[in-house]
């Protein structure tokens, strides 16, 4: 129940709808509680087989009509990509996979709800977590008129289990069982898992648990070669063979499935102020991502390559808490896209039991140049040149040490004498 006491009156509401446990008890809640039309929309950007019989479900369950989209293209190239590019980690693990297609989703059902005269938007992101901050900022930024109603945080159920038993009671189809209750999120770029055994962080994952990669120890005794090319910061062949975006994303999730690439446990601060622990599996993205940093250590200079070090990690943030469409991360995106137009070459990996091994890099556009780097005598490097740079460069140190050496004869860095201490 909202903090006044009073549920504001609502005659459409769009849900953003998944079809699983939580979105699928949603309908009737909503129904029941807000006396409203459902209407439920369904994102094709990646799930597989939670898509199929989706529509029929959720008309069963008591929606007035379910859209199901697909925008996987859209995915890649406006919101994956935008992320590769900006080296975007949260936390020194996670690739944002969950995080960057919350902003997408919430983008067209607010689309949707203009279009079907909806005077509101729903969600099934839990109270404790992040996608309600992701969702709700996005409706907030491209249309604040509509009413959002988060029915976890106005219901009485308070677990997983109590869901299923609501379900239960209504007769709504579910996979998920109280023995079985992991919560997942999958996408082209990857699969998450949290709950169940995973709350506690000392337990290890249970193997059954993964459900894209194979384990290290079963993945095939011989290491394969890939070679990933890109074009001005865009993924185009691999081993020589063009794909499409989309494409691409499944053939290299494909192949680093096999190898048991990608595979990461992370206990991560959600933005809500509370830790969780989270299992992701993203092998295609793992090696996109490398790949593109790889190429960067070859075609940006110094100066650029570490700013843009500084911005990923504030990237991150914004894309983690929900900031999708904010002025700062366009601003950012501007100086990105300008580092990506010298993004081009190949990188070479070799895939072995989970490890993903970089064994070569090339670009047209490479700044480095085996004749400068050499250590032998050059036209374009004079080694001599080196001692008025170190001396300029260490100017400031040198000073120091010569004002503590003038006011108390030596450099407060000075290692000490232990000899002059005396023992106990």
């Amino acid at each position: 129940m909202p903090k006044n006491g009073s549920r504001p009156k609502v005659n459409k509401v769009v849900l953003a709808y998944s079809g699983g446990l939580d979105t699928s008890i949603i309908v009737p809640w909503l129904r029941e509680n807000y006396d409203c039309e459902v209407i439920c929309f369904a994102a094709n950007i990646g799930q597989e087989e939670e898509l199929e019989g989706l529509e029929a479900k959720a008309i069963r369950t008591g929606a007035s009509k379910c859209y199901v989209e697909d925008l996987r293209d859209e995915f890649v190239n406006e919101f994956i990509m935008p992320v590769v590019q900006s080296g975007a980690i949260y936390e020194r693990k996670y690739l944002l996979g969950t995080s960057m297609a919350r902003p997408l989703i919430a983008r067209r059902q607010v689309e949707i709800a203009e279009l079907e005269g909806a005077d509101a938007v729903s969600h099934g992101a839990t109270g404790k977590g992040n996608d309600q901050v992701r969702f709700e900022l996005t409706y907030k930024a491209l249309n604040p008129k509509l009413t959002i109603v988060s029915p976890w945080r106005e219901w009485d159920i308070r677990s997983r289990e109590d869901a299923i038993a609501y379900a239960a009671a209504r007769n709504i189809p579910i996979s998920a069982t109280t023995t079985k209750i992991y919560s997942r999120d999958r996408n082209l770029w990857h699969l998450s898992h949290e709950g169940g055994i995973l709350e506690n962080p000392w337990n290890e994952p249970q193997e059954d648990m993964y459900q894209l990669t194979v384990s290290p120890e079963n993945a095939p005794d011989e290491p394969q070669y890939l070679e990933l090319e890109l074009k001005e910061g865009m993924p185009k062949k691999i081993d020589g063979v063009a794909y499409g975006p989309v494409d691409l994303m499944y053939r290299l999730n494909a192949i680093g499935a096999a190898h048991g690439i990608g595979r990461i446990d992370l206990v991560e601060n959600r933005l809500v102020g509370m830790k969780s622990r989270g299992v992701y599996e993203t092998p295609g993205g793992t090696i996109l991502t490398t790949a593109y940093r790889e190429l960067e250590s070859l075609v940006l200079d110094r100066d650029t390559l570490h700013y843009k070090d500084v911005i990923a990690n504030r990237y991150a943030e914004l894309v983690y808490n929900g900031q999708w469409f904010t002025p700062l991360r366009e601003a950012f995106d501007t100086f990105v896209r300008h580092t990506a137009r010298h993004v081009n070459g190949v990188v070479r990996f070799k895939l072995y039991k989970g490890n993903l091994i970089v064994a070569g890099r090339k670009s047209p556009d490479s700044l480095y140049r085996e004749d400068f780097a050499s250590f032998g005598r050059m036209d374009v490097y004079d080694q001599h040149d080196a001692e008025g740079f170190i001396n300029l460069f260490g100017l400031p140190m040198q000073v120091q040490a010569m004002l503590d050496i003038e006011g108390k004869g030596e450099s407060k860095y000075a290692r000490p004498d232990y000899s002059k201490f005396k023992r106990d």
